[in-house]
Formats: structure tokens, C-alpha cells, sequence
């Protein structure tokens, strides 16, 4: 009985390491498994942004070739590049950014307002020098603002630092056209803000995406 007990145990040896080398082949197995559907998963999910991205460019390129003036073929796609980082800078919808730009300039080129306001998105050259030496632009006057990316960069990055100051969309926009100082004003003497502007750009944008994201 001892000797069938000692067998017992010599036989239980090799069965268990062989449960045990079935194991760890079957761990190695099933984690190179699972680890190849993640990359996939992942690999598949960046090929799903990749497109998101490109078709967000191609709807923007899209609005541009529809509303632009005096720009070449070139330019518009470096406009389309340009307006697309800028709205995943800022979290903005890419036709909200060119609402505004349609609103300020009609998207032409080179566009000068009464009130000395410059480029597509309409800046004047004090808020230009100010926001250049924020972030780092080149600056020089009569040149910078005409040059389209930088006018977009500059104007997008205004828009935001109006937002983050009156934490309120509607108010920024407002104060993009009207001036900071003067909205302010009126807001102290409690004087109805003025929303022509705020209107042309909203019904701008809501053309936009009637007529693009249908």
C-alpha cells in the first residue's frame, strides 16, 4: 500500500507539471491573443479618427472653395489645415470658426474694414501686436495680418481669451466685434447689449450647417 502511494505521488509529479506547463503555454497564448486584439482595437480606432479628420478637412475645404475670394487652390488648403487645428485647439466646430470669418471678411482676401480692421478674421493691428508677442508670431506691421494662418491663428486665439474673460460665448463674440473695454462699459451702466452682430453670426453658422451637415 505504501509502495502504490509512493507510485501514487511519482505519477501526481510529471501530470502536474504538465498541468502546469499547459497553463502557462495556455496564459501565453491567450495574453498574445488579447494583446493583438487591443493593437487592433486601437489600430483601428486611430484609423477611425484619421477619417473623422479628414472628413472634417475635406467639409471645411468644402465651405471655403464655396465662399473664399482671391485665394489659390493652395492656400485654401492650407486655410483648411489652419481652421481645423485651431477648432481642435480651441474645442470649436470648424463652420462656428468660419461663420465668423464669413461674418467679419466675407472670406476675402486682403480685406481692409472702415474701422482699420485687417485680414480675414478682421483684426486691428494693436490687438494683432499684442496677441503676435503672445504667441510667438512674427510681427510686422501691414504684413502679418494680411497672411490668412496667421490672421485665423491670432483670431481664434482672441475669441478664446474673450471667452475665458466673460465666461459667456454670446458675450465673446459680442465683445470680438464691439472691443472688450466697450462691452464692459455698457455692461457696467447695465445698457442692452448690442446683438446685431452676435445675430449675423449665429445665422451664419446655422446656414452652415444646414447646408453642410445635412
Amino acid at each position: 500500500m505504501i509502495q502504490f502511494d509512493r507510485l501514487g505521488i511519482f505519477l501526481s509529479k510529471p501530470l502536474a507539471l504538465l498541468f502546469v506547463l499547459t497553463y502557462l503555454f495556455q496564459s501565453v497564448v491567450i495574453y498574445y491573443l488579447v494583446d493583438d486584439k487591443f493593437k487592433l482595437h486601437k489600430q483601428i480606432e486611430f484609423q477611425q479618427t484619421r477619417i473623422s479628420e479628414l472628413e472634417e478637412k475635406l467639409q471645411i475645404l468644402q465651405v471655403i472653395e464655396d465662399f473664399q475670394i482671391g485665394f489659390s487652390d493652395s492656400e485654401k488648403v492650407e486655410l483648411a489645415n489652419v481652421i481645423s487645428g485651431e477648432c481642435n485647439k480651441y474645442d470649436y466646430d470648424p463652420l462656428f470658426l468660419v461663420a465668423l470669418i464669413i461674418t467679419e471678411s466675407s472670406f476675402k482676401r486682403n480685406e481692409v474694414s472702415s474701422m482699420g480692421a485687417e485680414g480675414l478674421m478682421q483684426i486691428k493691428p494693436h490687438v494683432g501686436r499684442s496677441l503676435a508677442g503672445k504667441m510667438g508670431i512674427d510681427w510686422e506691421e501691414g504684413r502679418t495680418l494680411f497672411e490668412a494662418e496667421s490672421n485665423i491663428r491670432m483670431g481664434a486665439r482672441h475669441l478664446f481669451e474673450m471667452i475665458l474673460k466673460f465666461k459667456d460665448v454670446h458675450k465673446a463674440i459680442i465683445s470680438y466685434n464691439l472691443g472688450e473695454t466697450a462691452l464692459r462699459s455698457q455692461m457696467r451702466l447695465n445698457l442692452p447689449l448690442p446683438e446685431s452682430y452676435l445675430k449675423k453670426v449665429m445665422d451664419n453658422y446655422n446656414m452652415l450647417k444646414e447646408r453642410y451637415e445635412s
